[in-house]
C-alpha cells in the first residue's frame, strides 16, 4: 500500500489504536500529524517517524473544541500540506448504569467521541472534495451495533459515530472521498487496561478474572491488538478499497454477526 504523496492526521495518536495507525501510515509513506492531548505521548510518536526516516508533526488537540481543531488543522497543514487522510481514533470510555451516569461523564463521550469526530471531519471534508481524494476513517466500536450494560454514554456516542460517518459517505462519494468506520471488539490497549481497573475498584475482583471474563465475551477468547485494528484501517485508506464507502467493519472474532 502506497500512501507517498499523502498526509494523514490521526487523533489520538498518542498510544493505543492511534499510535499503531500513524506507525502503519508512516511505513506505507505518509507524512504524518499525530495529534492527541498528551504532549509528551505524541512527540515520541512523531519521533519514532522521524527515526524510521518519515515525516510527522506532534499537535497537541483536545477534539471535544471545535475551536482547537480548526487550530490543529491549519497547524497540520502548514507543516505538511493539506489533509488527505482522516482518522478518528481519540476516545474516552466511562462506565456506569444509566440511571448512575453524570452529566460529566455523558458529555465527556459525546462530545470527545462524536463531537470531536464531527468537528475533524468538518475540517478535513471540503479539501479533500477539492482535491478529489480523500480517506476518513473513524474508529467506533461493537458497542455502536449493539447495546452492552453499563456503557449507556459510550455506546451512544459510538452509534452516532455510525450515523456520522453514513451521511458523510454519501455527501462526499463523487468526489473521489470514502469516509468507513471500524469497529473493534475488547483491544489490549492502555483504555482497555482503565476499564479493567474501574471494575476491580468497584467489585475488589481480581485483575486477572476481570480480564479473563472480558477475553472470554469474544468467540476467540481473547483480546484484539491494535495492529489488527490498524491493519484495517491502513486497507480502508488504500486505492485498494475505493469502492468501499460508509460502512462499519468488525475486528470483534465474530462477536457481532452482521
Amino acid at each position: 500500500m502506497n500512501l507517498t504523496s499523502r498526509h494523514a492526521l490521526v487523533t489520538g495518536g498518542g498510544r493505543g489504536i492511534g499510535r499503531a495507525v500513524a506507525l502503519d501510515l508512516a511505513r506505507a509513506g505518509a507524512a504524518v500529524t499525530v495529534t492527541a492531548r498528551t504532549r509528551a505521548e505524541i512527540d515520541a510518536v512523531a519521533a519514532e517517524i522521524r527515526a524510521a526516516g518519515g515525516r510527522a508533526a506532534a499537535v497537541a488537540l483536545d477534539v471535544s473544541q471545535a475551536d482547537a481543531v480548526a487550530r490543529a488543522f491549519a497547524e497540520a497543514r502548514a507543516a505538511l500540506g493539506a489533509v488527505d487522510v482522516l482518522v478518528n481514533a481519540a476516545g474516552v470510555a466511562p462506565s456506569a448504569p444509566l440511571v448512575r451516569t453524570d452529566e460529566a461523564a455523558w458529555r465527556a463521550a459525546i462530545e470527545t467521541n462524536l463531537s470531536g469526530a464531527f468537528y475533524c471531519m468538518r475540517e478535513a471534508l471540503p479539501e479533500m472534495s477539492a482535491g478529489g481524494w480523500g480517506r476518513v476513517v473513524n474508529v467506533a466500536s461493537i458497542a455502536g451495533k449493539t447495546g452492552s450494560p453499563y456503557i449507556a454514554a459510550y455506546a451512544a456516542s459510538k452509534h452516532g459515530v455510525l450515523g456520522l460517518t453514513r451521511v458523510a459517505a454519501l455527501e462526499h462519494a463523487k468526489q473521489g472521498v470514502t469516509v468507513n468506520a471500524v469497529c473493534p471488539g475488547y483491544v489490549d490497549t492502555p483504555m482497555t487496561d482503565v476499564s479493567i481497573a474501574r471494575v476491580v475498584a468497584k467489585t475488589g475482583r481480581p485483575a486477572e478474572e476481570v480480564r479473563r471474563r472480558i477475553e472470554e465475551m469474544s468467540p476467540q477468547g481473547r483480546l484484539y491488538t491494535s495492529e489488527e485494528v490498524s491493519a484495517l484501517v491502513l486497507f480502508l485508506c488504500s486505492d485498494a478499497a475505493r469502492g468501499i464507502n460508509g460502512q462499519a467493519l468488525s475486528v470483534d472474532g465474530g462477536t457481532v454477526l452482521a
